[in-house]
């Protein structure tokens, strides 16, 4: 299943912008309190709101939490 479709399910906004050098996400997971972002091998690994969210993904990537915004940046 792909990162947007596994954001959807779980009822997160989600956007995907495709660029020559690889991909970026946005999940707008709403104003959260505390939440967190880790990558373990290939899979996103977010906390926010004491709900865990794991999105699957292939390829290099970043990921970042900011104002309750998840980006990750996928390398081509």
């Amino acid at each position: 299943m792909k990162p947007t479709q596994q954001l959807r399910e779980q009822d997160v906004d989600v956007r995907r912008f495709e660029y020559d050098d690889g991909a970026v996400l946005a999940a707008d997971f709403g104003f959260v309190g505390e939440s967190t972002v880790e990558i373990v091998d290939d899979t996103v690994i977010v906390v926010a709101d004491g709900q865990q969210y794991d999105v699957e993904l292939n390829g290099d990537a970043q990921a970042f939490m900011k104002n309750g915004v998840l980006t990750i940046e996928v390398s081509a």
